[in-house]
């Protein structure tokens, strides 16, 4: 992973609304993920997909190791086309302005069976996860349109993502930003579980959208 990676800093305005912080977020900073930042980065996505409820609160701790495991081992490879990334919001308070880690994602350059072709290669986007107190707030959209630049620095146009058919404010965030049904994944199971379906989901990204000076992330 190149630590050199450059900032995409956004600015925003916040809108009103539940979930938000007292003080707000004056603006988003997009930048790569260090090894400093693994611990609370695990503690993100532990707590967006294994929420503390019932008896799997039982369990977070443990899937919150095998998470903590799994990132540090990724962010130590050397994979030419893996980049992890992560939303360090600025808070206002009644102490004055701090930052604080909102949110992340992960993008991977994957294979795939795809006929005429033996092999396809494709950008991959996944693990995208933003801090409870800080969500609806932009910064999941901001993780996604610096992934979307990322791919086009890298030479890729599609970019390819998975969602649950259940995941409704996920999904509205991806038909925000131009995501279209690409399949539904067949299901395993034969229905017995009642899971909800994996809908992949994929955009064709037009550079024009990003000819603005200042936010270059290579």
């Amino acid at each position: 992973m190149d630590s050199c990676f450059s900032f995409l800093t956004l600015h925003k305005s916040v809108p009103t609304g539940q979930d938000t912080l007292a003080g707000g977020i004056s603006q988003v900073t997009i930048r790569a993920a260090q090894c400093e930042d693994i611990s609370t980065v695990a503690d993100i996505l532990a707590d967006s997909f294994h929420p503390q409820k019932g008896l799997i609160s039982w369990l977070h701790p443990l899937l919150r190791l095998g998470i903590y495991e799994d990132l540090r081992h990724r962010l130590g490879s050397s994979l030419p086309h893996y980049l992890c990334l992560v939303a360090v919001t600025t808070v206002s308070g009644s102490a004055g302005t701090s930052d604080m880690l909102a949110g992340t994602v992960e993008l991977t350059l994957r294979s795939r069976y795809c006929w005429p072709k033996p092999n396809c290669q494709h950008l991959y986007l996944s693990n995208l996860a933003v801090r409870k107190s800080c969500r609806r707030q932009g910064v999941g959209e901001n993780l996604l349109l610096a992934c979307e630049q990322t791919a086009l620095e890298w030479g890729f146009q599609d970019l390819y993502l998975h969602v649950l058919e259940n995941n409704y404010q996920a999904r509205q965030l991806y038909l925000k930003r131009g995501y279209e049904l690409h399949r539904v994944e067949p299901s395993y199971t034969g229905g017995l579980l009642r899971l909800p379906k994996r809908l992949l989901l994929h955009k064709q990204i037009n550079p024009a959208g990003f000819s603005s000076p200042g936010q270059s992330l290579s």
